[in-house]
């Protein structure tokens, strides 16, 4: 049993399986070449799907985890490990204290999208990253780099949420259920995200729950904040609807800038979103800070941010 992180909502507690698991495990392990005898580092928290999964691969793999119960960045990059699994907010603390990345022989990615810039420099600077897509209900991450796992099917519906099968899939949430039959369609978990599959690649958009009603309009924020990275003054960003009296919601970008000494204006981000999303994507609002805040398991928190 295990917790969801109740980053938008109150958390269930989602029961998986010894074979869900252990599935979930040798897939992973499958996927990204990781042989026996290979060390997991743990740096995330067990309460969390991510890092009970990391324990499942060590047992799976024979070989005893290194736990950090706390996160250290220089004591990551001493660890004796093959391969370690980070949320972004960490792989960036790696970077920073000029970890050799390419020690490790996989670097599994997830709790919360990355930004490109990230990925880049990450990987040239020898770091082997796999981003990953999942949740508790799918026993963590159930896509790598938008390819599904062993076993696993994406597939999205006619609203374009997105929809998972497979023998990674959780039993049901505990005493819960009603909770369980509103999330499955026969052997589909109906998840909260919106995504696309193009070219057998799964692409998430976005959490059905933050989409942005604007005036009348539909804002995907994780389309709003995947634009928004890419901007060379933007060094982390996370994008929210925020109660307006006039147009209901107003698409609000909190960003962390890449310089505290030339951080970026409102309306040079208006204008770098209009470039290649309509005008209504464009945020009517920017806070600067110096870091997202984030929920234990390294997703931000999205409710905090929704105050302002």
């Amino acid at each position: 049993m295990i917790g969801t992180s109740g980053s938008t909502g109150s958390p269930k507690i989602v029961e998986l399986s010894a074979a869900a698991l252990r599935h979930s495990a040798a897939a992973t392990l499958d996927r990204i070449g990781a042989g026996p005898g290979d060390r997991w580092l743990c740096c995330v928290p067990t309460s969390h799907i991510a890092g009970v999964q990391v324990l499942v691969r060590s047992l799976v793999a024979g070989t005893a985890p290194i736990i950090h119960p706390r996160f250290d960045a220089r004591a990551a990059a001493a660890a004796d490990a093959d391969h370690v699994s980070v949320v972004p907010t960490q792989l960036r603390r790696l970077l920073d204290a000029g970890a050799d990345l390419s020690r490790y022989r996989s670097i599994l990615l997830g709790g919360a999208a990355a930004p490109p810039d990230l990925l880049d420099e990450a990987r040239a600077r020898g770091g082997r990253v796999f981003t990953t897509y999942g949740m508790s209900e799918t026993c963590g991450g159930c896509a790598y780099d938008g390819i599904p796992l062993d076993g696993v099917r994406a597939d999205v519906d006619a609203a374009g949420r997105v929809r998972l099968a497979g023998p990674v899939l959780f039993t049901g949430y505990r005493l819960r259920p009603a909770a369980t039959a509103a999330v499955r369609d026969g052997d589909w978990y109906l998840t909260q995200d919106l995504g696309a599959v193009e070219d057998g690649r799964l692409r998430i958009r976005g959490r059905i729950d933050d989409v942005i009603n604007t005036g009348g309009e539909k804002v995907v924020a994780g389309e709003v904040a995947a634009a928004l990275s890419r901007h060379p003054k933007i060094r982390d960003v996370v994008v929210v609807g925020r109660a307006d009296p006039d147009w209901g919601e107003r698409v609000s970008a909190v960003v962390v800038p890449a310089s505290a000494a030339e951080p970026p204006a409102l309306r040079e981000l208006r204008a770098f979103v209009r470039a290649t999303m309509p005008a209504h994507a464009a945020p009517h609002e920017l806070d600067l800070v110096e870091a997202i805040p984030l929920l234990p398991s390294g997703k931000p928190d999205r409710t905090l941010l929704r105050q302002g």
